[in-house]
């Protein structure tokens, strides 16, 4: 049945935590919703096709305008003219032709001049040489077409091949130079279709400008020269084709970019301006639920942070609720001043965001939980930041103050310590001022924009001012989640150590000697613990009041036991041992009365674990009767954390050797390991996180402060002795 019952209770307990974690989840996904929602809702502009606007409209996105791209491209094509090419095997081709019809004509004559010698041989060995007759022009141009090619002897006139058939192989050479010389000339140049006749028109000047030709075979060469020249450009699709290419390629695609003026006031909305309005979703559109989603998918990958961050990270249930109740507060009230201020910006405040507080919460958080939470809850900022901030323009990111607040958080994080003090705070506030001074120029240089001396100046004092706030804001408010959440900082423990606090009061006033030995253990727990790197702090300020519950019967403790009996001698040792346990919980139970920090309360309980009272079990054992060991045991609970095991070893170590009677260095070191070394044989310290190590630093430590509190002095004689002694 009481199984049933607490099975009931811890699934109730359960049930309860998760649906506060939903409640807090589901309250900063709300609130991180809602005050960006303003700055990603698309604006709705009822302007009309040819009316004229009544305000400068900027585009809110940076998107490609692909039919002015395509339109651009298709322009770029059309401006690529045809690529022609200059064939130059066809001048050589025209050259060669031109110098064989010459030399064909040269070989007719000479083999109608070899025919002629040959029938006159002939002629002479048979006295005939009367008959011979030489053939005429029309058989030799007969016999000359005979060895050119149709196309030749059709395009070439027959009076122009008649007039060359006359003349000697000397002046056939002559002319087949300047005629070649002249073809080549020209048909080294581009001949296109359209230009031939130009051509023909060059070579026929050429030749009629050359000397050493008589008329007739002038004529000839003018007209073989005309008939050489044909066109030698043309048109090349290929290397067309690739040009038209390259020129689209090279087009660059259009964009309108996030913060373009797309129309200015009073200017009249052409067709392709009210385009451009549709395509960045400054008109009804059927995309304007994508910013709602892409604001969505932010808000919940905070809360995906803050899970991991928080949640994750420690197994503790309480641990976990108490952090996210905190940073749930922070980051809300945060959010909510950044919202405030960037509401200003609709009052052409447009850099009125570098003023805010951004290392508030960042040092809070750094102060009351740890610095990898910290460092969330600055990447958060810093993106709520590029948002709210986005100068009044929807959908675009104010990358600027994005920077500033992460630069500010960092510097927040990077010159904290957590052992500061509230100067120490307002002393970091001014390192980031200083930081975000430097963030500022950076951000106005790198604009490369031209400022007046007042306008740095505003920049500077928002940059000032917003340090210095984070600082007051933070040692105003972290008070107030100390007391709220019971969570026990460097500054509590500070004020708790204070003297006229009244518990240390009543210690002092009502138990002087627990008073004086809690100060001894404070100074050794604290030093042992600094060596290891836990809260000396901490362990200092326990020690004070380690001991409070031996206020309500300090005469049964032998430090408080001046000048009189030892009342334990007049009491059975049950007794003995009820009033001697009873000190660690009725002093966890006086300080809950005053609402002390949990970890206070945890060490006056914890000190002593679950160790045995050696002396009054054996003087029970010695009475005879049935004893217990369990009987005579603290109740505990053993030592949680590092501070209480450290503190509970110090305090034995301190009580041991105030024992002895002028204690050696070999006394103090053997006393020291004795006391390590029956704490681990009886498991006092199985549930902390002490490593053995850990304890030889402990140890050490320990050894090295109390050889310099009993250190050896001098021996002064006793002056009353001297006086006698002289007499």
């Amino acid at each position: 049945m009481e199984t049933w019952q607490w099975l009931n209770k811890q699934t109730s307990k359960v049930m309860n935590d998760t649906l506060l974690k939903i409640i807090l989840f589901l309250l900063i996904g709300i609130v991180l919703f809602f005050t960006m929602y303003g700055n990603v809702k698309p604006e709705k502009l009822n302007v009309e096709l040819f009316s004229v606007a009544d305000q400068t409209i900027r585009s809110p996105i940076t998107i490609e305008d692909k039919i002015s791209t395509e339109k651009k491209k298709t322009d770029a094509i059309n401006q690529v003219q045809d690529v022609y090419v200059v064939n130059k095997e066809i001048a050589q081709n025209r050259v060669d032709l031109i110098s064989s019809i010459f030399d064909s004509v040269t070989e007719v004559n000479n083999e109608v001049e070899k025919e002629m010698q040959e029938k006159r041989k002939k002629a002479e060995k048979e006295n005939k040489s009367g008959s011979i007759k030489e053939p005429t022009i029309d058989e030799k141009l007969k016999r000359l077409k005979g060895k050119l090619t149709q196309e030749v002897s059709n395009d070439i006139m027959d009076s122009s091949l008649k007039a060359m058939l006359p003349y000697s192989e000397d002046n056939l050479e002559i002319a087949k130079d300047i005629t070649v010389t002249a073809i080549h000339t020209v048909m080294n140049g581009k001949i296109p279709s359209d230009e031939v006749e130009n051509a023909k028109k060059r070579v026929e000047d050429y030749l009629k400008s050359s000397d050493g030709l008589n008329s007739d075979l002038k004529s000839a060469s003018i007209d073989l020269g005309r008939f050489a020249i044909i066109q030698n450009e043309f048109y090349d699709p290929t290397a067309t084709e690739e040009m038209r290419q390259q020129a689209e390629d090279s087009v660059e695609p259009v964009r309108v970019l996030q913060g373009q003026i797309i129309v200015e006031e009073g200017q009249l909305i052409s067709r392709d301006i009210h385009r451009q309005l549709g395509l960045v979703g400054l008109l009804d559109s059927d995309n304007s639920i994508q910013p709602f989603l892409g604001l969505c998918l932010i808000v919940l990958a905070f809360l995906a942070l803050v899970y991991f961050y928080l949640i994750r990270r420690t197994a503790k249930e309480e641990k976990n609720i108490q952090s996210l109740i905190m940073v749930s507060i922070i980051l809300i009230i945060t959010i909510l001043l950044m919202k405030t201020v960037s509401i200003f910006q609709q009052f052409e405040y447009t850099e009125i965001g570098y003023i805010f507080p951004a290392a508030m919460a960042v040092m809070l958080i750094k102060l009351l939980l740890d610095e990898k939470s910290a460092i969330m809850v600055t990447i958060i900022l810093s993106i709520c930041g590029m948002i709210m901030f986005n100068e009044g323009i929807a959908n675009t990111f104010n990358v600027k103050m994005g920077i500033y607040i992460m630069a500010g958080g960092l510097s927040g994080i990077l010159f904290l310590n957590k052992k500061n003090q509230r100067s120490n705070i307002l002393r970091t506030g001014v390192y980031i001022s200083f930081v975000n001074i430097i963030t500022i120029l950076s951000i106005l240089f790198l604009q490369n924009g031209h400022y007046e001396a007042k306008e740095f100046g505003i920049y500077m004092l928002m940059a000032v001012i917003s340090g210095v706030i984070s600082a007051v804001l933070t040692i105003g408010t972290l008070p107030i989640f100390e007391a709220g959440f019971g969570i026990l900082s460097t500054m509590k423990l500070i004020e708790l150590s204070n003297p006229n606090h009244p518990l240390l009061k009543k210690i002092l006033t009502e138990a002087p000697g627990t008073y004086h030995h809690s100060v001894m253990v404070a100074n050794l727990a604290e030093s042992a613990c600094e060596a290891i790197g836990a809260n000396g702090l901490l362990a200092r300020v326990g020690c004070y009041y380690h001991d409070i519950g031996k206020t309500k019967r300090p005469q049964f403790f032998i430090e408080n036991q001046m000048n009189m009996g030892n009342p334990h001698d007049r009491i059975p040792a049950q007794a003995s041992k009820n009033i001697i346990i009873a000190h660690a919980t009725d002093g966890a139970q006086l300080l809950r009365k005053y609402k002390m920090p949990k970890e206070i309360v945890d060490i006056a309980e914890q000190h002593h674990g679950t160790t045995l009272l050696k002396y009054f079990y054996f003087k029970a054992k010695e009475k005879g009767g049935e004893v217990k060991e369990a009987d005579f045991r603290y109740p505990g609970p053993k030592a949680q954390s590092r501070e209480v095991a450290i503190i509970g070893i110090a305090d034995s170590v301190e009580a041991a050797v105030r024992s002895l009677n002028s204690p050696t260095t070999g006394q103090i070191d053997a006393l020291i390991k004795n006391i390590i070394a029956d704490r681990l044989q009886d498991g006092q310290l199985d549930e902390c996180d002490l490593t053995l190590k850990e304890l030889e630093v402990v140890r050490n430590t320990l050894s090295e402060t109390l050889k310099g509190i009993f250190h050896s002095r001098i021996e002064y004689p006793d002056m009353k002795k001297v006086k006698e002694e002289a007499e």
